[in-house]
Parts: structure tokens; sequence; C-alpha cells
């Protein structure tokens, strides 16, 4: 069924896909189609073909969860970081984001969410286990808790701290730096790296 203001299934169609994407509305949608539509069929293609290559071959790093084009990431393959130290992260993100402040040195591990009831999110949706498991092999000296400082993040953070309190190690969180409820990938770097250099032991919160 054509939409009445569309002269174009087809142009209607591409505009309820591209619609689909966070933060994109129809009015977006659309410039973002007749955009495509000028360019030539062979930038056209190599654009689909990324987006098409990115979800068949993208892997997950499976020590950390990162996005990654091999079996083992860039960051855990990479022998001058700090394998005694890892940072708990939400996503992908905050990887990214933590990164660019060129603060950290250590390892990282991806929960890939956070506890959130209201989601329908548990502590078994997300890589908790994986973690404990790093934790437990015994080369980890301290878990370093980056997560967003919202409710959601905070009980995630709780919840980790008492998994890992069997084991002998240091659980740190990132100083308050990060003003409370604010996502941590749009923390500006300065302050992100602040916030990890100035980390805190958690039962001292």
């Amino acid at each position: 069924m054509i939409h009445q203001q569309y002269p174009s299934e087809l142009l209607e169609r591409a505009v309820a896909e591209f619609s689909k994407l966070p933060g994109i509305g129809r009015k977006t949608a659309l410039r973002l189609v007749l955009w495509i539509l000028r360019q030539d069929n062979s930038d056209v293609e190599q654009f689909a073909q990324a987006l098409s290559q990115l979800k068949q071959e993208v892997k997950y790093c499976h020590i950390c969860h990162n996005i990654s084009d091999t079996e083992t990431c860039p960051i855990c393959s990479d022998e001058r970081r700090d394998k005694s130290t890892v940072c708990v992260v939400e996503n992908i993100q905050d990887v990214m984001a933590i990164e660019n402040t060129q603060q950290f040195h250590g390892l990282y591990h991806v929960l890939g969410g956070i506890i959130s009831p209201m989601d329908g999110m548990g502590p078994g949706d997300i890589e908790i286990d994986s973690l404990i498991r790093r934790v437990a092999h015994g080369d980890v000296q301290e878990v370093i808790l980056a997560l967003s400082p919202t409710m959601e993040g905070d009980t995630t953070n709780f919840y980790i701290y008492r998994k890992l309190a069997a084991y002998n190690v240091k659980v740190s969180v990132i100083a308050r730096g990060v003003a409370v409820g604010n996502e941590l990938e749009y923390t500006d770097e300065v302050t992100l790296g602040r916030s990890i250099m100035n980390r805190t032991l958690f039962e001292d919160k």
C-alpha cells in the first residue's frame, strides 16, 4: 500500500526502513533516501555491501565481548596492555569513549547492557558470568566498574561487587566526575579520563 505522500512504493519502503534507525524520523529518513538516489550506483552498492558484510562477518571478542574482525580483539591481544586490570563497561561505545581519553591501558569487559527490570534485563541477560570466570582464572587484580551513574548502573555495580566478593580482587568504581544520570559515552574525554584515574574502592562508596 503506497503512503499518500509518496509517489513510489519503493521510496516508501526505503523510508520506512531508514526510519527504524534510532533517532531517525520519517523526514530525515526521506532526506537520506533521496540523497542515496542521487549517488552513483557503485557508491550505493558499496554502501549496501558494507552493511551486509558488517552483519554477516563481524565478530565479538571471546574474551571481552568487544566488536572485532577476529576471534580476539586488538585490545585483548595487545601484549602492551595491563592484563591485571579490567574495566567493566555497558557497551562498545563506552570502550571507544574511554580509549579516546588515552588514560586507561588495561583490558575491558563489555556487559552488553545493564540490569534493568523495567526493560526485562536481568543478570542472566548480560555478560556477568563470563566476567566472574575471568576473575576466577586468577590473572585479574583489579576490576574497575565504569558504568553510567544511573540507578540501573548502580544496581549493576552492586550486583557485580557482591558476585566478586568471594575473590581476592580489588573492585573500584569511577569517580563521580561523570554527572549522575549521564550516559558514559556522552561524557567529555577530559572528565571521563579523570574519572578513570581518580577511581575509588567500591566499598568506600
